[in-house]
C-alpha cells in the first residue's frame, strides 16, 4: 500500500491516489467524509475551517460500494478557489496584461518551509513554497488514512486519536477506558482530550494564546487495538513497524518528536520498571502483564495495544510576527502573516490517527496475502488462531 497527494493550499483541489487496497472491500464515500469533518473540528481552529467544508469524491477504484483492487483516486475540491483564481491559476500571466501577479511573498516566516524551499527550488515568490508546504495537505492524508481505517476495522482493528497535552497542561491517562470510550469521549471534547478535568484549562490556554497573538503546541496520542503479535520485522531496519510509524508521524506538519509507551521516561527508570512481563492463558495465548513499551518489541507488535505519542510544536504563523529578512531588499521586516490557527493540536490528533492507521494497514497487507480482501481477512483470522495456540 502507498499513497501520493497533490494540490496547493489555495488551489483548485487536493488529490489523493491510493494503491494497494485489496479488491472486494466495502468502501463508501460518506465514511471518508466523516474523517474529513473530524479533522476540521477543535477549539482553536481558524476562519479557514468556516470557509472550507471538506468533502471527498471517489473518482476511481470503487464500483457499487466495493474496491476493485486498482488505484483509488479521491478529490477534495476547494470551494474558496474562486477567490484565488487570479493568484493561483495555472495560466501564464502575459507581459503587459492588466492582470498582475498578486500577494507575492518575499518575507519568509520563521518556523515555516518558506526560505528553505525558496533556496532549494529557486523561487523568488515564496507563495510557490508555502502553498504546498501548508498543513492543508493533511486533508488529503486523512482521506488516505480513512480508507486504511475502514480496512483495519473490518479486520478487527480499531484506532483512536486524542490529545494528551496542550500548552503544558497534561491530561491524565485513562487506562480503564475501552476503545469505544476513547473514541466517544474524545469526539465529544472541544479539545479532543479524554480527561474532562483539564478540558477547560486547555481551552483557556488556547484562548489566551489567541488573545496574545501567539500560538501553543502539545502532544497527541494514538491508541491501536486488535493488531496481532508479530506484525513488522526485526530482520531489517526498514521493516520495523515502530520505525515506520515514527517516521510517518514526524512527517506531519509541525511534529517534532515521537515516543512509544513510556517513551523518554524509560531513560530515567530501571529495566525492571520498563519491560513488560510475559504471561499465557488458554483463551488469549501469550500476552503482557503491562504495556510500558507501547505494543512493540524488536520492531514487531506484541499483541498489546499500540500506544504512540507525537509532539507538535506551536504553529509558526503568529499574529504578532517574528522578525525576518526580505529576500529582495535584504532588510529586516516582521514576517508575513497567513490565515492560521492559534492551536491545531486537537485537529492534529485526528491527522496522526489516520497517519498511524495507514502504516498499520500497510504492514498488514504486506505481511499477509492481500489481493482480495476476503482472503486477507481469512488469513489473518487463521494467523490469530495459530499464534494463540503456539
Amino acid at each position: 500500500m502507498r499513497y501520493l497527494t497533490a494540490g496547493e493550499s489555495h488551489g483548485k483541489q487536493l488529490t489523493t491516489i491510493i494503491e494497494g487496497i485489496p479488491s472486494n472491500m466495502p468502501l463508501l464515500q460518506e465514511d471518508i467524509n466523516q474523517s474529513l469533518i473530524r479533522r476540521q473540528k477543535g477549539h482553536g481552529r481558524g476562519k479557514r475551517m468556516q470557509i472550507e467544508k471538506d468533502m471527498a469524491e471517489i473518482t476511481s477504484g470503487v464500483r457499487h460500494g466495493y474496491t476493485l483492487g486498482s488505484p483509488i483516486a479521491l478529490v477534495i475540491h476547494n470551494d474558496d478557489f474562486k477567490h484565488w483564481a487570479d493568484i493561483m491559476g495555472e495560466h501564464p500571466i502575459h507581459e503587459g496584461a492588466e492582470r498582475k501577479l498578486r500577494r507575492t511573498v518575499s518575507r519568509p516566516r520563521p518556523g515555516h518551509a518558506d526560505l528553505n524551499g525558496a533556496l532549494k527550488y529557486g523561487h523568488r515568490d515564496m507563495r510557490n513554497v508555502l502553498e504546498r508546504s501548508s498543513a492543508r495537505e493533511t486533508a488529503a492524508r486523512v482521506a488516505a488514512g480513512s480508507v486504511a481505517k475502514i480496512l483495519l476495522r473490518q479486520l478487527g482493528i480499531e484506532v483512536s486519536g486524542y490529545v494528551k497535552e496542550i500548552g503544558g497542561i497534561i491530561a491524565d491517562d485513562q487506562p480503564a477506558f475501552t476503545m469505544t470510550e476513547r473514541q466517544q469521549v474524545s469526539e465529544e471534547s472541544p479539545v479532543r482530550t479524554l480527561d474532562k478535568a483539564v478540558e477547560q484549562d486547555m481551552m483557556d490556554a488556547i484562548d489566551q494564546a489567541k488573545k496574545d497573538g501567539d500560538s501553543i503546541g502539545g502532544v497527541a496520542e494514538v491508541y491501536v487495538e486488535g493488531v496481532p503479535a508479530g506484525v513488522g520485522s526485526y530482520a531489517q531496519y526498514d521493516r520495523k513497524l515502530d520505525s515506520r510509524i515514527a517516521g510517518s508521524v514526524v512527517s506531519i506538519n509541525a511534529f517534532k518528536g515521537v515516543e512509544f509507551g513510556l517513551g523518554f521516561k524509560a531513560a530515567r527508570k530501571n529495566g525492571s520498571e520498563v519491560h513488560d512481563e510475559i504471561a499465557w492463558d488458554e483463551t488469549n495465548g501469550y500476552y503482557r502483564e503491562t504495556n510500558r513499551l507501547g505494543g512493540f518489541e524488536g520492531g514487531m507488535t506484541t499483541g498489546m495495544p499500540i500506544v504512540v505519542k507525537g509532539v507538535m510544536k506551536p504553529i509558526p504563523t503568529l499574529y504578532k510576527p517574528l522578525k525576518s529578512v526580505d529576500i529582495e531588499s535584504k532588510e529586516s521586516f516582521n514576517a508575513s502573516i497567513e490565515r492560521s490557527d492559534s492551536c491545531a493540536v486537537p485537529a492534529a490528533s485526528v491527522v496522526m490517527e489516520h497517519i498511524v492507521a495507514f502504516e498499520v494497514a500497510k504492514a498488514m497487507t504486506e505481511q499477509f496475502p492481500s489481493d482480495q480482501f476476503p482472503k486477507l481477512k481469512q488469513t489473518i483470522d487463521d494467523y490469530r488462531e495459530e499464534i494463540r495456540c503456539f
